[in-house]
């Protein structure tokens, strides 16, 4: 027809849409303006493929994704959520950042944003578990960080949905993610340590804070990071106002202490003390007294530490938990050269370990779920609650186990109990 614009056709005479274009090689593009007038383009082999890809533009452009930052990767969107995150401490955000950096920037986190799928997720997850050996709590770090990523882009328009959502569930449901529960000492265990510290003089002087620990239920940076003034030795009261977390600030800055308030303000708590524990602050000041040995340290304003080193200087949760691999190595290597069938031997643990051994206790003592909680300083008490049901699941296998001896001794013998 006369004046009408003829219609474009590609080598097949296939008619040409608005946008669609054949270049010289037999591949196509297609071209677009989006809503701030910036021109793009997408690639294809074939014309099915094309048009395909134009139907994922115009839901974007309908749904309002960004198709303008179909190339943004992971790593960008990494670095624009450490430019907004806020309300973390700096050592949890340096941790963060420190296992971002390590495991996900070198190559997951160079893919584009708008690729990601949930598989692609899981096969990465697979990855740091089967081939780098990660632990489930690392990964668990890796996940919070991925899934706040992904949340942001999905917030931003980038993408639809969180392609993380619900990968760590379904993962630890498979064999290989299953976490072993941490165990805590058994009463003879327990006095085993704390025995062996007292008699040792090799390690005498790690008695008091591992005491401490142990009968207090405190954090390891709650209990490094007390001072003299936090306890009341009259009233037998200590307060946990703070904790001193020793952590990378990152490459300028490396590795120091800094002084964190609680992470709720269920932290915040007054800790009644223990008969063996008011003895082991008693003895802390008597062995420093007599060592000569002061708190020469201050940070952020606070000092007069009660658990320093011969230098006067703070401990840490590193130096802490080797001094117990080599007390474990040596105590058990005495009780086996006692007896080599010895039944009571020192099992791996770490400080977190003795939190969990005062929480025990104190459960088995029948002590009411409230009061654990607050002397715990969890701020939901499903956290209690859970550590309450591990805890008393061990007790009745341990009191069935009991009780199934008894009705074996009753069935060997002619106790009237079974009506012999």
């Amino acid at each position: 027809m006369a004046g009408q614009a003829q219609k474009r056709k590609d080598k097949n005479r296939i008619v040409l849409k608005q946008g669609e274009w054949q270049r010289p090689n037999g591949t196509y593009d297609y071209r677009w303006t989006d809503f701030y007038g910036k021109r793009h383009v997408i690639y294809a082999k074939t014309l099915e493929e094309l048009r395909e890809k134009e139907k994922e533009v115009e839901r974007d452009i309908s749904d309002g994704i960004k198709t303008e930052k179909r190339n943004t990767t992971i790593n960008e969107l990494f670095d624009l959520w450490c430019q907004v995150k806020r309300g973390l401490k700096d050592n949890t955000f340096q941790n963060y950042k420190y296992m971002y950096n390590l495991f996900v920037r070198p190559k997951f986190g160079k893919l584009r944003i708008s690729q990601i799928k949930k598989t692609d997720v899981k096969r990465f997850y697979n990855t740091l578990v089967d081939e780098r050996g990660l632990q489930a709590s690392t990964l668990d770090g890796i996940h919070t960080v991925l899934h706040q990523v992904f949340d942001l882009a999905v917030d931003d328009c980038y993408i639809r949905t969180n392609p993380s959502d619900r990968v760590m569930k379904e993962l630890k449901q498979s064999h290989c993610f299953q976490t072993e529960k941490r165990r805590a000492l058994t009463v003879k265990e327990q006095e085993l340590f704390l025995d062996y510290l007292k008699r040792t003089p090799q390690y005498r002087h790690w008695y008091p804070v591992f005491a401490v620990m142990v009968g207090t239920g405190l954090r390891v940076g709650e209990a490094t990071g007390l001072r003299w003034c936090d306890i009341d030795l009259d009233d037998g009261m200590i307060d946990v106002n703070h904790t001193l977390v020793y952590y990378d600030h990152g490459p300028k800055d490396g590795c120091h202490f800094n002084i964190h308030t609680p992470k709720t303000k269920a932290g915040e708590r007054k800790v009644p003390m223990l008969g063996f524990v008011k003895e082991a602050f008693l003895e802390e000041r008597a062995y420093q007294e007599e060592a000569g040995i002061k708190c020469n340290v201050s940070i952020e304003g606070y000092t007069d530490f009660i658990f320093v080193n011969r230098f006067g200087e703070t401990q840490h949760q590193g130096t802490l938990n080797k001094a117990i691999r080599r007390i474990i190595r040596d105590c058990n290597d005495e009780q086996l050269n006692r007896d080599e069938n010895a039944k009571v031997l020192l099992p791996h643990f770490s400080c977190h370990s003795l939190r969990h051994t005062f929480t025990t206790r104190m459960i088995e003592a029948g002590v009411n779920i409230k009061v654990v909680q607050d002397a715990l300083g969890h701020a939901d008490v499903s956290t209690t609650l859970g550590i309450y049901a591990d805890v008393t699941k061990d007790l009745r296998k341990s009191e069935f186990a009991g009780l199934d001896s008894y009705f074996k001794k009753e069935q060997d013998g002619t106790s009237s109990f079974l009506g012999a």
